[in-house]
C-alpha cells in the first residue's frame, strides 16, 4: 500500500507556496508521492482570469521536474462540469483502492469546507492533511471550534493535532512553515512587468516568458482574488 498525498487547485500559475507546502507534506507524512491536480474548471473562479489548462499543465510539469516525489495529475480535464474536490477525491478512490490518500490544504481551506459541495464529505473519501503555520497565529484554536462544530464525531488523538473518524481516516494537523505567496500576487507582478524572481520556481518564470501573449491575454487587468 502507497501513501497518496493529492494537492488541488487553480495552479494559476503555481508558485513556491503550492511546491513548499506539498514537500513538507512527503517529508512529515512519509508520503510515497505528491500529486498536483490542476482544476480545469475551478467552480469558484472565473474561467476568463484562467490561463488554459494545458498552458497551467505545462507550468506545474516544469515546476516538478527534478523532484522525484512530486507529479502532475491531469484528471480533471476528463471529466465534464466544475472541478469538485468531491469528485476528485471520488476518482482517487477508484483508480487507488487499496492505498492511502492524503488531501492536503491550509487550515483557512479547511475552515471553508462548508461552503464547499459535500466538503464535510471530503473525510469520508480521504485523509484531511491541514497545514498551518506554527501558532501564535491562533489557527488552531479555529480548527478546534471548527472540529467541535461540524465533526464532534471525531476523536481527538496524539496531543491534539490528530483526530479519527468512524470512516477509519484521520484528520492530522501540520504545523508547518509556509511560504505567504499568492497566485494573484505572482500575476499582477507579472502583469505589471515586475520581477517574480523567488516567488515561482526558474522553469515557471521560463515558461511564462515563451507563453507571454497567452498570460496577458488571460491575465489583463486582473486585480486581487
Amino acid at each position: 500500500m502507497k501513501k497518496i498525498g493529492v494537492l488541488g487547485g487553480s495552479f494559476n500559475p503555481v508558485h513556491n507556496g503550492h511546491l513548499r507546502l506539498a514537500l513538507e507534506a512527503v517529508e512529515r507524512l512519509a508520503l510515497d508521492r505528491v500529486e498536483m491536480v490542476p482544476a480545469a474548471r475551478p467552480p469558484h473562479k472565473p474561467e476568463t482570469d484562467l490561463l488554459g489548462f494545458e498552458a497551467r499543465v505545462r507550468l506545474l510539469e516544469a515546476a516538478v521536474s527534478g523532484e522525484p516525489n512530486l507529479c502532475v495529475n491531469p484528471l480533471e480535464d476528463a471529466r465534464q462540469g466544475p472541478s469538485y474536490t468531491y469528485h476528485t477525491l471520488e476518482a482517487y478512490r477508484a483508480l487507488f483502492p487499496e492505498d492511502e490518500i492524503f488531501f492536503i490544504l491550509g487550515a483557512g481551506d479547511l475552515l471553508t469546507l462548508p461552503a464547499w459541495f459535500r466538503g464535510l464529505e471530503l473525510i469520508d473519501l480521504a485523509n484531511l492533511a491541514v497545514g498551518a503555520r506554527p501558532d501564535p497565529s491562533g489557527a488552531f484554536s479555529r480548527v478546534l471550534e471548527f472540529m467541535g462544530e461540524h465533526w464532534p464525531q471525531a476523536s481527538q488523538k496524539e496531543g491534539g493535532k490528530v483526530w479519527s473518524f468512524p470512516s477509519g481516516n484521520r484528520l492530522l494537523y501540520l504545523e508547518i512553515p509556509l511560504l505567504d505567496i499568492s497566485a494573484a500576487y505572482v500575476r499582477e507582478r507579472w502583469r505589471r512587468g515586475r520581477s517574480i524572481r523567488g516567488l515561482v520556481p526558474e522553469s515557471v518564470e521560463q515558461g511564462l516568458f515563451a507563453m507571454r501573449s497567452e498570460a496577458a491575454k488571460a491575465w489583463a487587468g486582473i486585480e486581487g482574488e
